[in-house]
């Protein structure tokens, strides 16, 4: 049975993570995106610190090719220790 959201395929599409502002979580997502995405996609993304300045989040804006290629993206996420949330 083909997925009705294939079409939609290719199609950018930005990845929101939330992480503690140690500087580990910029390295750790930044490294998973490029390995799904290319060196490019993880050097690029914007920041925005907490108020407090405890939490930061980044968003990284992806090409995806398929939907296999994002759940991959978002298994290896959530997997990291550093990533409180990614959406």
């Amino acid at each position: 049975m083909n997925d009705p959201l294939e079409s939609a395929f290719p199609c950018e599409f930005p990845v929101k993570i939330m992480g503690r502002s140690d500087g580990a979580v910029r390295m750790r997502t930044a490294a998973i995106v490029a390995r799904h995405f290319g060196e490019a996609a993880g050097a690029a993304a914007t920041e925005r610190a907490s108020s407090d300045g405890t939490y930061v989040a980044l968003t990284y804006t992806v090409t995806a090719s398929n939907r296999a290629q994002l759940d991959a993206l978002y298994r290896e996420l959530t997997a990291c220790d550093e990533v409180l949330m990614a959406l």
